[in-house]
């Protein structure tokens, strides 16, 4: 396994994690919600008409973020090693995944594990595993 040191950005990414954990912080402290992204825009499509507003604005924060990033600073180039059909399958496994399992990696991973949640943890468990088997068939068992 090689890794690509030039592509090793610490203080970027301690600065991300950073953001994402005052973000989360700030809704949860201020709004009484969970930072999930899957349970934000789950609810932007069922259109509760109470909460709706700050739903589509932290959606409009995800998307609009790395559009005010790129006006002073390039962005990183992005490479997608799948086809669409790959693609496509991945993403509704995760959508599965996130109904079955009740939350996202955001949700789970970012919020419950700093709630100390147990079945938060039980569930990032298993995302993270599912992930680490399904890189290495894909990448040492069916690609060779």
């Amino acid at each position: 396994m090689l890794i690509d040191w030039s592509s090793f950005t610490p203080w970027s990414s301690l600065a991300g994690g950073l953001l994402i954990g005052i973000a989360a912080a700030i809704l949860a402290l201020f709004n009484g919600r969970i930072a999930g992204i899957s349970g934000i825009i789950g609810g932007l499509l069922h259109l509760p008409k109470s909460d709706s507003g700050w739903r589509a604005l932290f959606v409009v924060g995800l998307v609009g973020a790395p559009l005010l990033y790129a006006l002073p600073f390039s962005l990183p180039r992005i490479k997608i090693d799948a086809d669409y059909t790959s693609l496509i399958l991945a993403g509704l496994m995760v959508g599965l995944g996130t109904r079955y399992g009740s939350g996202c990696t955001s949700g789970h991973g970012v919020c419950g594990l700093s709630r100390l949640s147990p079945r938060s943890a039980v569930a990032t468990a298993a995302f993270m595993g599912a992930g680490f088997v399904t890189v290495y068939v894909l990448r040492h068992l069916i690609a060779n």
